[in-house]
């Protein structure tokens, strides 16, 4: 009975494979053209002064005094120059606040994406090279004194009440940190984890500024282990509700700790790893929040020739993988009408892009072992099926979906045209010159008119669960891009670039 049952499930995912296949044929998706746009979206986040390579020219230089003294609240025991210098990194979505947890998560995954699919960039590499060393500029900035470093640039709840431009913005620039006083463990570790996934990325082209990202890295991550505490008890009451660390902090040290054995080899952080591991509380939860099925799925691959070692490790990312399978018994994600992946929290295609990342990972590790997932019921997962469900995945960002809606700004004929975002929504500094005041910019954010500015690239939110989408910038939980959001699918899009089924 099981092997007739188990054929029967094979037709049905062989049937499904085609019809996508027959689908993104019907489409014509140019992952090409999506990879740049998607790579191109992080011109328009950046803040600070801007390069004359810059190719999105209506975004202008902003935030050029975030310059400070150590807030009041650090001391130290040790000179410190007059002024810290935080000019630079990105903003995280639609508003003007520099969160250094997202988006050091952002630049790890932008990394991480390189690492495993820059091979695949073409002339795509070197601007997702160019994003990547904006991200680790800013944290070399935000990590240069000892015992310090820097969570947050921008008064979250003043920048809130404003509708302006970067370019304008008078809202306060205070700079937030953690110390050995006041830890935060978790922004601090992701903020390692980012720096030293970019040193991987940058030996092959740089080796003293690799050397120099690794040195940082480690160095950070042992102020986050040593003086451990969530940001939420030093910063809660300007980090949240924003970016609250929801999942603890002990899956950031990890994480962290995965990226310094990466990128050492030296069985210190091994050892770590075994030692900290029990303190993960979830095997599918991945995002800026939480990072536990990544943990998984990252040491799998790393271990895949130490057998014993990686045993735990692929367990878990085999129980991850089956928690989103469709068919699994265990599946414990939804799904649209439509296909689209589900889980609760805002910005839904944050999940889906992350897991779809985590997803064609894993499957070069089962390519290379040669293995099937078994998630019970006879009930199998090949390499070939995580690939179709992350096409499938990709393919309804960029429009095989009910509303025949690409959920990327700028590429296809139908796409998002009043997303939740200040610099694009309103008029851009070569078109309107004056500065435009806090509540002047009101008018625009609740126009409805498309926004002047394309932000290309940007993918928003995504559609309600019924496969809806209202283009209203008002509407932010659906209608504004994240960086983190984009991460994680410039490596899809990469691999879909130079793959087909």
């Amino acid at each position: 009975m099981g092997f007739p049952q188990r054929l029967r499930l094979v037709l049905v995912c062989t049937m499904l494979l085609l019809m996508s296949s027959v689908n993104v044929r019907g489409l014509q998706h140019n992952y090409r053209e999506a990879l740049s746009k998607s790579i191109l979206f992080f011109e328009g986040q950046r803040s600070g002064k801007l390069p004359p390579t810059q190719r999105m020219t209506w975004r202008k230089d902003s935030a050029l005094h975030d310059q400070y003294l150590l807030p009041p609240h650090i001391t130290t025991t040790f000179p410190f120059p007059q002024k810290v210098d935080l000019v630079g990194g990105y903003y995280d979505a639609g508003d003007n606040v520099k969160f250094n947890f997202p988006m050091a998560f952002s630049t790890t995954m932008l990394a991480w994406s390189v690492i495993e699919f820059g091979k695949f960039m073409g002339r795509d590499l070197k601007h997702a090279l160019d994003a990547i060393r904006w991200g680790t500029e800013y944290f070399l900035k935000a990590t240069s004194i000892p015992g310090i470093v820097f969570a947050q640039v921008g008064d979250p709840y003043a920048d809130h009440n404003c509708w302006e431009r970067p370019e304008d913005m008078d809202t306060p620039r205070t700079a937030y940190a953690v110390s050995r006083d006041h830890p935060g463990s978790e922004v601090s570790a992701e903020i390692a984890a980012a720096l030293a996934a970019s040193s991987i990325v940058f030996r092959k082209y740089h080796i003293g500024y690799s050397a120099r990202l690794l040195q940082r890295a480690i160095m950070v991550f042992d102020f986050a282990d040593k003086y451990r505490g969530s940001y939420n008890d030093s910063l809660g009451q300007w980090v949240c509700p924003f970016y609250c660390d929801f999942g603890g902090y002990q899956d950031e040290l990890v994480w962290g700790a995965a990226w310094l054995l990466k990128a050492t080899k030296r069985p210190y952080y091994f050892d770590y790893i075994d030692q900290n591991i029990h303190n993960l509380k979830s095997f599918a939860e991945f995002g800026w929040d939480t990072k536990d099925a990544g943990i998984n799925v990252l040491l799998s691959k790393l271990l895949i020739n130490s057998s014993s070692n990686s045993k735990a490790f692929v367990f878990n990312a085999d129980k991850f993988v089956c928690s989103v399978l469709p068919e699994s018994p265990s599946v414990s994600v939804k799904y649209s009408p439509g296909g689209l992946l589900f889980k609760p929290g805002g910005s839904n295609l944050q999940h889906t892009t992350a897991i779809s990342f985590l997803f064609l990972v894993y499957a070069g590790y089962l390519k290379k072992t040669n293995k099937e997932i078994d998630c019970g019921g006879n009930v199998f997962a090949s390499r070939t099926r995580l690939r179709q469900i992350v096409r499938g995945q990709v393919d309804y960002i960029l429009g095989s979906n009910p509303q025949n809606m690409s959920y990327m700004v700028g590429y296809g004929a139908k796409y998002p045209e009043k997303i939740h975002h200040r610099a694009s929504s309103l008029p851009s500094v070569d078109d309107y010159p004056p500065r435009i005041a806090c509540k002047e910019g009101s008018f625009y954010f609740e126009s409805q008119n498309p926004n002047p500015n394309l932000l290309s690239g940007a993918v928003v939110g995504g559609p309600y669960p019924n496969d809806s989408y209202a283009d209203s910038r008002v509407d932010f939980v659906h209608s504004e891009p994240t960086t983190y959001v984009n991460a994680p699918l410039v490596g899809v899009l990469a691999y879909f670039n130079s793959h087909s089924f």
